[in-house]
Parts: structure tokens; C-alpha cells; sequence
């Protein structure tokens, strides 16, 4: 007598029973798959693509900044330009002065022409930007008119550069504010009070950035979202911006110690800070929208179906019938065949 042995049903991987009894790596398991399975890298990519794009018209008007400046004093003019022709060899000198007078006259074009390449690649950045942050929260991109959607993307980068002054104004403020109490104290020019004062930019340096990442995590997506459910992924986005920021310094403090390191490790290194950048933000931003308490979006119930009948007449074909009686041909003139060779 044969006993049938039932097979054990498997129970959950190690992974599983992980995630079911620690909730901050279920959570980190969800951000994570939502990062990969909305497309995370691809937006990574695009948000890094135009921001290098964006450097391009930022230095532009930045030189063109300068020539105004150089414009109306002659003398920082031509001080600058006896350092130069006194430091380049030969007639390398005098062509990089005569360079630097006809950029000079020509700040206004430059001036311009940086304007309308920064306002193009801005708005492909915060569009890209928006697009993204609009994906991890699993929110629908409305179609809307081009012209509405540029306007209203201009408007939105506009917000985040005011987000931003107001973040370098909280910091430089708090930081004068130091200075101040250090000079009342006395122990301004101390290594301490300079140790003190650096520690006491920290917290303001870390409510800066939280207020400017809070504002991107919620106006930024196309849809609008509540301020209490992004809170902790601005705090996470704050302190990782600050400590990307201290690993920056400390990568260009490796750097400066030679030329080669300089011209192109610098280059590495931007290149590197603002894909972490990027990916950081994007990967908060999956972490934030599956959170258990974050805000789910209704479900709309199945649109109504009709079933229609469809009924298919029956279509005699006399070509299946031409086929079968020349097969019943062919079959009866092999069964002769088969007759005759028998005899």
C-alpha cells in the first residue's frame, strides 16, 4: 500500500519575511521599484542632459555681467589687461587683450544671445523636471496646449529661482547674524569662534534647503500635492544635498593639488555632482509617493460596456467546392490505378 506524500507549499523567501517585519525596507523596496518601473534612469538622464546644457547661457551672461562691469571702469579695464600682456609671452599678450576689448564691446550680444539659450534650455530642464517628478508620483500628464505648458513651466522655474533666494538669503542672514554675535562677544578672530559659527550654519544651511526641496516636491508635479506628505522627503533631499555638498568639497580639495586634476577633474566631478544630484531628488520623490501614509489616488470605476451581438451569414463558397470534387477526382484515379497494378 502506496502513501501519497503531499508536497510542503513553499513559504516566503528570506526577502519577503524581511520586508514584512522591517517597514523602512519595504518602503525602501517599493521606492525602489517604482524608481526603476516609471522610467527613474531615463529622467535622470534628460534632468542631467540639460542642466550641463544650461551652463552654456549661465556663463554667457555671467561674461556678460562682467563686460558691463569692466565697461564702466576703465581702469580695472586696463589694469587687467597690462596683468595679461605682462604674463603671456610675445604677441600672445596683446591678442588676448585685443580679445578681451571686442568681447567687451560685444556684452550686449552676448549678453542677449545667453538670455534667449538659457531661457530654451531652462525650460526643456524644469520640463524635464516636471516631467519626472509628475512620473514617480504616478500622476497623469495632462495634455495641454504647447504655448500653456511652456508658460506655465517658465512660471514654475521662476518660482524655484525665488525658492532658491530666499534659501541664500536665510543662509547668508544667519551667517551675518554669527559674525555679529561673535564680534559682540569678542572671539571673532579665534579658531573656535570660526568652529562655532561654522557648526551654527549647518542647521540654518539644512532649513534652507528643506524649504526649497518642500516647495519642489509639491508644486513642482503637474498635479499638486499636500505639504504634510512631503515633509519627511524633503528632509531626506536636504541632508543629502548637504552631505553631496561636503563630498564635493572635500573631491575638489583632492583635485587642486594638480594641473591635470584641475582641468579635468573638475570637469568629472560636475558632471558626477549633478547626476547625484538629479537622482537623488528623483529617487526621493518614488520614496515619498510610497509611503504608507502618502495620499492615494481614487480609483474610477470601469467605463459602462455594451455588448452587441454580431452575427456572421454563412457564405457558400464555390471555390471550397471546386477544390473538393477535383481532390475526389484525383482520389478515385489513384484508386484505380492501384486496382490495375494489383491485376
Amino acid at each position: 500500500m502506496f502513501v501519497k506524500r503531499s508536497r510542503k507549499t513553499p513559504g516566503p523567501s528570506r526577502w519577503a519575511r524581511a520586508r514584512a517585519r522591517h517597514r523602512w525596507l519595504d518602503h525602501l523596496a517599493r521606492a525602489t521599484n517604482r524608481y526603476f518601473d516609471y522610467g527613474g534612469y531615463h529622467y535622470v538622464a534628460s534632468i542631467s542632459y540639460f542642466s550641463l546644457l544650461s551652463l552654456v547661457p549661465i556663463l554667457m551672461v555671467a561674461s556678460s555681467a562682467a563686460g558691463f562691469v569692466l565697461a564702466t571702469q576703465p581702469h580695472l579695464l586696463d589694469a587687467l589687461m597690462n596683468a595679461i600682456s605682462g604674463s603671456l609671452p610675445g604677441s600672445l599678450g596683446g591678442q588676448v587683450s585685443s580679445l578681451l576689448t571686442g568681447f567687451v564691446e560685444q556684452r550686449t550680444g552676448v549678453g542677449v544671445a545667453g538670455l534667449v539659450v538659457g531661457l530654451y534650455s531652462g525650460w526643456n530642464w524644469m520640463n524635464a523636471l516636471r516631467d519626472a517628478l509628475t512620473a514617480m508620483y504616478g500622476q497623469n500628464r495632462s495634455d495641454q496646449p504647447l504655448l500653456r505648458t511652456i508658460f506655465v513651466d517658465v512660471l514654475a522655474l521662476l518660482g524655484l529661482a525665488a525658492a532658491l533666494l530666499v534659501s541664500f538669503a536665510i543662509t547668508v542672514s544667519g551667517t551675518a547674524v554669527g559674525r555679529s554675535l561673535l564680534r559682540l562677544v569678542g572671539v571673532e578672530d579665534t579658531s573656535w569662534g570660526h568652529t562655532v559659527l561654522s557648526v551654527g550654519s549647518v542647521p540654518l544651511a539644512l532649513l534652507a534647503d528643506w524649504l526649497v526641496f518642500l516647495w519642489v516636491l509639491t508644486r513642482l508635479p503637474r498635479e499638486r500635492v499636500g505639504w504634510r506628505s512631503a515633509m519627511r522627503g524633503a528632509v531626506a533631499a536636504a541632508l543629502g544635498f548637504e552631505l553631496l555638498k561636503q563630498a564635493g568639497g572635500f573631491y575638489l580639495g583632492l583635485i587642486s593639488v594638480s594641473p591635470s586634476g584641475v582641468a579635468f577633474g573638475s570637469v568629472i566631478g560636475l558632471l558626477v555632482f549633478i547626476s547625484l544630484i538629479a537622482r537623488m531628488l528623483v529617487y526621493i520623490t518614488a520614496w515619498t509617493a510610497t509611503a504608507r501614509d502618502a495620499p492615494r489616488k481614487p480609483i474610477q470605476p470601469p467605463a459602462a460596456t455594451q455588448l452587441r451581438p454580431i452575427i456572421v451569414p454563412k457564405q457558400h463558397s464555390a471555390t471550397a467546392a471546386v477544390l473538393g470534387a477535383v481532390f475526389g477526382a484525383l482520389g478515385t484515379l489513384f484508386a484505380l490505378q492501384g486496382r490495375r497494378r494489383r491485376k
